[in-house]
């Protein structure tokens, strides 16, 4: 063979190996997919959000009066009963200091009432001479009316003029008696602090009893002091009466009914069940973490396990409440295998080891499933979170 042959033989076997690896090496590439089976089985569809446990009734204890709230020592936790068990006592307040115009006034005020002691004082005894006169002038006519010395008008002039003068010194006795008490008065309100302490018995006290039975959830007010009344000290309820609030938005309340159910979690225990109870007429406008204003609504929960299972489940404390829209037996896919075809949604399903683009029906869903009514079959695999280089016949291998 000539050696421009041979040549040409070799580099056309070489020119033709490459296109044969260029080839291989450019034809179009199975793309790697994540799949996922089409199947039956529980979607539960639920609303969820963090809720607080409370007593379902709390009663706070308040100070009936104004007084000196003696220190109160119960804790937290302590057992009560209903009239019996003594939670604090009020004794009278002691007076408020007197500035030095104030004491001066009270000083001036303890001597006018003196010296109208003294006034009525002596306004008693002008009465006790009048009548002491009014007497002997009586006796000196009823003599000389028996003897017909005077006339009957005389004798009943002396004894009207003795029955006034009895009746005035009646009066300055009362008036004197009015004096003295005012006397006291005053000078009661000069008394010092020390000097009412001292004369103070026995503690004439109000007693505070717990009003229910139940347990101390909250001492307000622990220290000895001064309180007015109305002022709350002692929050008391039922631990074993438990309920769930939650403050859920307006628009995802007015799906829910009283009767509906419910789940808590991540309260530090097992999962419990709760039944919707009560859904408040009214909702509050609330401002969220991110500026924005909500209208919320207080749905109230009823916890159906028994006590014994959420024992440790205190008054106040944070727990997830699961509210279920939507429970069954359904054919179901993951969400992620889902978009947007035009106006309908669509997935694409893996058939021979190529992509299928197929319409499809759907129903109820969750942040993870969502139910399959039409378009697909139980058994079949769709292609999840579908890229832009998935489409129709394209070749596809699962990753």
């Amino acid at each position: 063979m000539p050696a421009s042959k041979k040549r040409m033989a070799i580099w056309g076997s070489l020119a033709a190996l490459l296109a044969i690896v260029l080839a291989y090496a450019l034809r179009p590439q199975p793309v790697p997919v994540d799949l996922s089976l089409v199947k039956t089985g529980l979607l539960r569809v639920t609303i969820d959000e963090e809720g607080e446990a409370r007593v379902r009734e709390v009663y706070t204890l308040h100070a009936p009066l104004r007084g000196q709230l003696q220190r109160i020592t119960a804790e937290a936790g302590d057992p009560v009963k209903a009239g019996e068990t003594l939670l604090g006592q009020i004794e009278p307040a002691a007076p408020a200091f007197l500035d030095v115009r104030s004491e001066a006034e009270q000083r001036a005020a303890v001597e006018a009432a003196g010296a109208a002691y003294n006034l009525a004082a002596a306004e008693l005894n002008k009465a006790k001479a009048d009548l002491a006169f009014a007497e002997a002038e009586r006796g000196r006519a009823r003599q000389l009316m028996e003897r017909n010395t005077i006339s009957r008008r005389a004798f009943d002039d002396a004894e009207r003029v003795y029955n006034v003068a009895e009746a005035n010194l009646a009066t300055a006795q009362a008036a004197l008696n009015v004096r003295r008490h005012e006397l006291s008065q005053a000078r009661s309100r000069l008394l010092s602090r020390q000097e009412i302490r001292n004369r103070t018995g026995p503690c004439e006290c109000v007693a505070l009893t717990a009003p229910v039975d139940g347990v101390v959830l909250r001492v307000m007010r622990r220290s000895e002091g001064v309180v007015e009344a109305g002022t709350p000290l002692i929050e008391i309820g039922n631990p074993h009466d438990m309920e769930i609030i939650v403050n859920l938005l307006s628009e995802d309340a007015v799906k829910l009914k009283p009767g509906q159910k419910a789940i808590v979690t991540n309260w530090g225990g097992e999962d419990l069940d709760a039944i919707v109870r009560r859904i408040e007429p009214f909702a509050r406008t609330k401002v969220s973490a991110l500026g924005i204003e909500e209208q919320r609504v207080d749905v109230v929960f009823d916890l159906a396990d028994p006590p014994g299972r959420w024992a440790t489940l205190g008054h106040g404390y944070r727990a997830d409440v699961r509210i279920i829209l939507f429970e069954g037996n359904v054919l179901k896919l993951p969400l992620g295998a889902l978009f947007r075809q035009t106006d309908k949604w669509a997935v694409f399903t893996a058939e021979g080891g190529h992509a299928r683009l197929r319409m499809v029906v759907v129903g109820q869903r969750n942040n993870l499933e969502v139910e399959v009514r039409e378009g697909l079959d139980p058994g079949e695999q769709v292609i999840l979170y579908p890229s832009d280089r998935i489409a129709e016949g394209v070749a596809i291998t699962e990753r």
